[in-house]
């Protein structure tokens, strides 16, 4: 098949997204197929999107390409204009499908998706309905607790409205402060005084006019992929110091990640059970992955999805499909055959 790769673009998981993006392009060379990485935002000048999927193709020359961006994309977020870079749509058009390797604003919250329905190309991962409740963590709480899928508590803060206290709202601290439409845990602060809390509302504002003030669980951080509604292994999550924030999930050899976890089989379905009834209450079609929190006296949290999984070296949802004997070629294959039955 003809597959475009599309990674990069200009929101704080660019450099992710690259890593991502590159890595699924190898394999599905691997696999036989026709797969060229591009930057959705920067695109590609001096191509003919004809015979973009023919002739020679040097995948390091084109990662060099795109991370000669990687300066530009801070300013380019304040700018005007289209989306979509040079030759991006065109090639879209041109291909059989298009693996979407993006993380964060504008790759997961369903305005790519969106778009691509309108142009009717086709794309892995699930539509753009479903993208956007899960890239909202608010809207995320709320149908996962009216689909009786434990959360924790919490509140939505809006810039410029008077917060009140935590008293007020119901929560003490310690309490986690996030963007609610943020990835790869940036702009998240773990804070327990109001000194703490004042400073750290005002740099997650620095992200978003949306914030999700939730009381903090202290426990084991775990993490369940599902993928064409078979639940994938447990997978446990301990960072070697601090929480499973962005430098713990990027940086090699910063966590401790097991699969399957070292849990009892009982809690294992239980979580497994609760990561299917998310995946159906946001309607995700093809594949997410789910994480949680448990409590040291077995009480299980949903903490929020990822309808655009990592797919770099160090992320989850490969490492729980490996320890199913499914090798990250053949994920990749299969997350691409999984996405094209929305289609049928």
């Amino acid at each position: 098949m003809k597959i475009v790769v599309l990674a990069g673009g200009i929101s704080t998981e660019r450099e992710v997204s690259i890593v991502s993006g590159s890595k699924v392009c190898q394999a599905l060379r691997e696999q036989g197929h026709n797969a060229v990485l591009t930057d959705v935002f920067f695109g590609r000048e001096g191509i003919c999107p004809e015979e973009a999927f023919s002739g020679d193709y040097c995948l390091e020359q084109e990662i060099a390409y795109i991370q000669s961006f990687n300066k530009q994309a801070e300013n380019a977020r304040k700018e005007k204009r289209d989306f979509f870079g040079p030759n991006v749509i065109e090639l879209c058009k041109r291909a059989d499908v298009v693996f979407l390797a993006l993380h964060g604003e504008n790759g997961e919250n369903g305005k790519v998706q969106a778009a691509f329905d309108l142009l009717n190309i086709k794309y892995t991962g699930t539509g753009h309905l479903s993208s956007a409740m899960a890239m909202d963590k608010g809207l995320t709480k709320k149908l996962l607790k009216a689909a009786k899928v434990p959360v924790p508590e919490g509140i939505l803060l809006k810039k410029g409205e008077k917060a009140g206290t935590l008293k007020d709202q119901g929560l003490e601290f310690p309490v986690v402060v996030k963007p609610c439409c943020g990835g790869s845990s940036v702009g998240v602060f773990i804070v327990r005084t109001q000194e703490e809390y004042d400073k750290a509302v005002a740099e997650a504002f620095g992200y978003e006019d949306e914030l999700v003030v939730e009381e903090y669980i202290f426990g084991r951080e775990f993490s369940i992929g599902v993928v064409d509604g078979t639940v994938y292994p447990v997978i446990e999550i301990a960072p070697k110091e601090g929480f499973y924030d962005y430098k713990n999930k990027y940086t090699a050899g910063s966590t401790v990640e097991t699969c399957p976890a070292m849990i009892s089989e009982e809690t294992a379905k239980q979580m497994q059970k609760f990561a299917a009834m998310a995946n159906q209450a946001l309607l995700v079609e093809g594949y997410a992955r789910w994480d949680f929190l448990m409590k040291e006296d077995g009480s299980i949290y949903c903490l929020e999805g990822n309808t655009l999984p990592g797919m770099t070296p160090t992320s989850l949802l490969p490492q729980e499909a490996q320890a199913l004997g499914i090798s990250f070629p053949q994920l990749c294959e299969l997350l691409v055959q999984v996405s094209l039955k929305k289609y049928e």
